[in-house]
């Protein structure tokens, strides 16, 4: 059998009265790199746990203070998460006890975490499915009784680019006259057999995985934190999302959907930035894709921010 915990000795040393040189109040203080699991909701109406990176500091008001009580904060953390989903109140729950952990001696807290959500995508035509991991950031600061909350997440996905597949389109066109040249009797079944051979295929565009980097400040006012609406909605509108499992079926139903959403890295970021410019639980956001180039050795990379009414 363990022994029970021994009572706390009460002559350890404690510097954190002593006087304190060059005495002044800190925006900041607390830690970063914090490992513990957190709750999330797995999309569906239930909840997962995951692992997650966490960021949480308080503000230092009084300049005599010698610095906040870290262990306080970290513990606090700890039993919140235990208890709290991570939901626009539950991060509002968490920062209002991290503030009253210190005792006067902090008035605001803010808290960031870090963590992949792993969600399950069915394939375009198949009855396959996979998984997908998507990096989340979630940033919560409480000030003056008001929480501002901000979510970043990544979504990848293919682009095939507009020019080359004009460029490729005219190749395949000019092999196709020198090879009918001569021909009195063309007929759609000799056009078929040629466009199926390796001869109606003088060149193919370019096309890479890309990434879109997207980060809003939420209203406060909605009850959830919309990161699955919000991956769907971008997946959407850029109708190209890197897939998990496939077919056959699914890998030519990719390939048309490449065909028709050719994007320069500039269609990408607009077509990003429809969407979040019209959800109503968006109140800023910033989007950056970049395009990681089959045809250069750098990327091709376009930022787009705004606000909503």
């Amino acid at each position: 059998m363990s022994s029970p915990p021994s009572a706390p000795r009460a002559d350890l040393p404690d510097v954190a009265d002593h006087s304190v040189p060059f005495a002044r109040p800190l925006d900041w203080v607390g830690m970063d790199n914090i490992a513990l699991p957190i709750r999330i909701s797995d999309g569906v109406g239930g909840q997962l746990q995951v692992a997650a990176s966490i960021d949480l500091s308080v503000n230092l008001v009084n300049p005599d203070a010698r610095g906040i009580h870290m262990s306080r904060l970290y513990l606090q953390l700890q039993d919140g998460l235990a208890r709290e989903a991570i939901t626009p109140a539950g991060l509002r729950h968490l920062l209002q006890d991290g503030i009253a952990s210190q005792n006067g001696l902090a008035s605001q807290a803010r808290l960031t975490l870090r963590y992949e959500a792993l969600l399950q995508r069915r394939a375009l035509e198949s009855d396959y499915a996979g998984w997908k991991r998507y990096p989340v950031g979630i940033e919560a600061t409480l000030s003056d009784g008001h929480l501002h909350l901000a979510l970043s997440f990544a979504v990848e996905y293919s682009s095939t680019c507009p020019a080359s597949a004009a460029l490729s389109r005219q190749a395949n066109a000019e092999r196709f006259a020198d090879d009918f040249a001569a021909a009195t009797d063309l007929s759609v079944e000799g056009v078929h057999d040629w466009l199926a051979s390796e001869r109606g295929l003088a060149a193919t565009p370019h096309a890479q995985r890309s990434r879109a980097q997207i980060r809003v400040e939420l209203r406060p006012q909605f009850d959830e934190l919309p990161l699955v609406p919000l991956i769907d909605a971008v997946e959407a509108v850029l109708a190209t999302p890197v897939q998990t499992a496939v077919k056959r079926v699914d890998e030519q139903a990719f390939a048309r959907l490449n065909a028709e959403n050719l994007m320069f890295c500039e269609d990408a970021a607009r077509r990003v930035a429809s969407v979040l410019s019209s959800d109503a639980r968006i109140a800023r956001y910033q989007a950056t894709v970049a395009h990681y180039e089959s045809l250069h050795p750098h990327d091709a990379v376009a930022r787009v921010s705004g606000s909503n009414p």
